[in-house]
């Protein structure tokens, strides 16, 4: 009997599905691998079979630096393009509505004020705009600049500048002998009101003011904007342009054409040294002048009204000449240590500025002017004892000259050397003047520092200086305004020699001297006469309240060979003596010394003196500097900021009431908040036949 064997059940099903996905394993590895014969059959050796089980998931790829960049910028763009269509699809009372739910009503803009008490427009008004805020269009250039034909180099959106910089950077620069323009290039200014009403979208200048004269009556035929090149020398202007001759044709018709009332002049910061030139060079005879004759001046102006006036110069421009910068870009140079010195897509930064704006000789118009006797010397200014404590009330010149005892005796102790416009080292800034041993620097051997090929295309005039040079300017340790003149002639001989040519620094001794009828002279105050004008007004109008540029403290720079050699020293600060970040700070506008601003119009021009034979009234008016108080309430309406003071409500409220027809009496006379007074009290400057007129408030 044959003995019968049990099987176990067999689940053909899960076998089979196990055998399948075997075969399915088998193969996979054979087509990674590669291997198969001739036949098409599988053909697997032990070295390339992968075991399947355990086996880690393949590694995700690295996340990039590059792709963080781009999906930074990625979320930059759709913010931006998000946040403007909000915008452009909110109604336009909606800012208005926010903004007085939270600070309550506004108050009427100064035109709609003023319209409201009956004023109407009366003489028409010329704008003089001043450096920089003037537009600049292309007319011819080079291969580079294909499709600029008529589009803004300056100004406007500035999308050139991040396009083709270099190229940019070629057609904004003069000819470096000549000042004028390099053979191809013609970059000539934007003519009409938009020229200057907004220097870049959303950034006004003039806007605000044309809006509020608007709302009296103005209109295009009341109003004309002097549009000229402010890179060019004032005199070139007219050599190039013929734009003084443009000036004086244009108010001429504005008088003809507005029933004989005489035109109210209205100058911002540069524009006020240009419309110095002007009124000298209308009155000269031709071919250097205009040939207007003597009382052309009294026949066609009825006010000149000085914005943010540099009469004297600022010490700022000192800073931009020397080492291309000022306060601002010293202290992003000691944020970010080494970006503005290093190549960026082959533009070396700080030295293209440089070798471009020395070649515009409109920023020499700005040099400190009157030397030791108006900025002070080694051990005094006139505004000894300052104090950087911020005062909001407002004071008379009798409350003035009681407080400042008090303050004297405070800052007495230290007290900052702010004719010292320069100094090599803290301590030097410091230091009694017989401590300071100082080597002259003017016969100082130069010679080249470096190959001009290690420095690629930036080549400025400190590589001709030499290591020698370089270190003689520093060993002269410290520099007043009467040996700023000689220091820019050593380091940028060609610059200066176009400078000095179209402008002088010094003080008059006697303003009969023939020389003094050059054009040279016309644009500073201390070497030339005003007009004789004596129904002529003259208005000094700017900000106070705010830490302005006075005097620096530099270094020398590590690199020497192939970057500017000298730098604000920012490490440099001590909160008794207004020094912050290597800069010693007056009060004034944030760009213009209280000193330049009101020294002439508060005692230089101020009854009849030798400056003013004639005795044109002249008047202060001062605005305290208040920042906005919310985001919504936008720029200008309290500020003392040397441009955002443009939307000043209450400087925009005097502008209309004189062009509408009122005195500097009428307005309520002088408007002082600083010790103007009482600096330009401190300043020996002789001025015969001077009749002293006091104060107003």
């Amino acid at each position: 009997m044959s003995s019968l064997r049990r099987r176990k059940p067999i689940n053909e099903s899960s076998d089979s599905k196990h055998k399948a996905e075997e075969e399915d394993e088998d193969h996979d590895d054979v087509d990674a691998d590669g291997d198969d014969d001739v036949n098409g059959k599988n053909k697997k050796t032990p070295s390339k079979i992968k075991k399947k089980r355990g086996e880690k998931p393949p590694k995700q790829p690295k996340w990039s630096c590059m792709d963080t960049c781009c999906w930074f910028i990625g979320c930059i763009c759709i913010t931006w393009w998000l946040l403007l269509f909000l915008y452009n699809a909110m109604p336009a009372s909606f800012p208005q509505y926010v903004t007085e739910a939270i600070t309550g009503p506004l108050p009427d803009p100064p035109g709609v004020k003023l319209k409201k008490e009956g004023l109407e427009a009366k003489h028409p008004v010329v704008f003089v705009p001043g450096i920089v805020t003037g537009g600049l269009e292309l007319w011819q250039g080079r291969e580079c600049a294909e499709g600029l034909f008529r589009k803004r180099l300056w100004g406007g959106t500035f999308g050139e500048v991040y396009k083709r910089p270099l190229c940019w950077v070629e057609h904004m620069s003069l000819d470096n002998e000549t000042g004028l323009d390099p053979c191809g290039i013609r970059v000539r200014p934007v003519s009409g009101l938009v020229a200057a009403d907004y220097f870049a979208p959303g950034y006004f200048v003039w806007a605000v003011l044309i809006a509020n004269l608007a709302r009296i009556g103005y209109e295009d035929k009341t109003m004309y904007m002097a549009a000229y090149d402010w890179r060019l020398s004032f005199q070139n202007t007219e050599v190039r342009d013929q734009t003084l001759s443009r000036i004086k044709s244009n108010i001429e018709l504005l008088v003809a054409t507005n029933g004989g009332r005489k035109v109210v002049v209205i100058p911002h910061s540069m524009g006020v040294l240009y419309f110095l030139h002007f009124m000298k060079w209308v009155e000269a005879p031709a071919p250097m002048g205009g040939g207007g004759g003597p009382d052309w001046c009294s026949k066609h102006i009825k006010a000149v009204v000085n914005i943010g006036g540099p009469f004297l110069g600022v010490p700022k421009a000192i800073a931009g000449l020397f080492s291309a910068e000022a306060k601002d870009i010293a202290v992003a140079r000691a944020l970010a240590p080494g970006f503005l010195d290093n190549d960026i897509f082959q533009f070396q930064t700080l030295q293209h500025v440089m070798r471009m704006s020395r070649t515009w000789d409109s920023t020499m118009s700005m040099i400190p002017r009157g030397g030791n006797t108006i900025w002070g010397g080694l051990d005094w200014s006139p505004e000894e004892g300052n104090s950087c404590a911020k005062k909001r009330e407002k004071k008379n010149e009798t409350q003035i000259a009681d407080q400042a005892g008090s303050e004297n005796a405070v800052c007495k102790a230290k007290s900052a050397n702010y004719g010292r416009i320069i100094s090599f080292g803290k301590d030097v800034a410091e230091a009694p003047s017989s401590d300071i041993e100082r080597i002259d620097f003017r016969g100082a051997i130069k010679g080249h520092s470096a190959a001009n090929t290690t420095c690629r295309d930036v080549w400025t005039e400190y590589h001709d200086m030499g290591f020698a040079g370089i270190k003689a300017v520093a060993e002269y340790k410290t520099y007043t305004a009467d040996s700023l003149v000689d220091l820019l002639h050593f380091v940028a001989p060609k610059m200066m020699a176009r400078g000095t040519a179209h402008f002088s620094y010094g003080v008059a001794d006697n303003l009969d001297d023939p020389k003094y009828k050059h054009y040279k002279y016309w644009s500073n105050p201390l070497e030339t006469r005003l007009p004789n004008a004596p129904d002529m007004e003259i208005y000094s109008l700017y900000g106070v309240g705010l830490p302005t540029e006075r005097a620096y403290v530099y270094k020398l720079s590590p690199h020497a060979e192939c970057s500017i050699p000298f730098k604000i020293d920012t490490s440099a600060d001590d909160e008794d003596t207004c020094l912050r970040d290597g800069v010693y700070s007056v009060d004034g506008d944030e760009t213009v010394p209280v000193l330049s601003a009101g020294f002439m119009c508060a005692k230089g021009w101020r009854g009849k003196t030798r400056f003013n034979p004639s005795g044109i009234r002249t008047y202060i008016r001062e605005y305290n500097h208040l920042p906005p108080a919310n985001l919504l309430e936008g720029r200008g309406t309290l500020s003392g900021a040397h441009v955002d003071i443009m939307g000043n409500f209450a400087l925009i409220e005097d502008v209309i009431r004189i062009a509408a027809g009122a005195s500097g009496e009428e307005l309520g006379g002088d408007q002082v908040y600083s010790k103007i007074f009482n600096w330009s009290e401190n300043i020996n400057l002789q001025l015969d036949e001077e009749i002293p007129v006091h104060s107003s408030s």
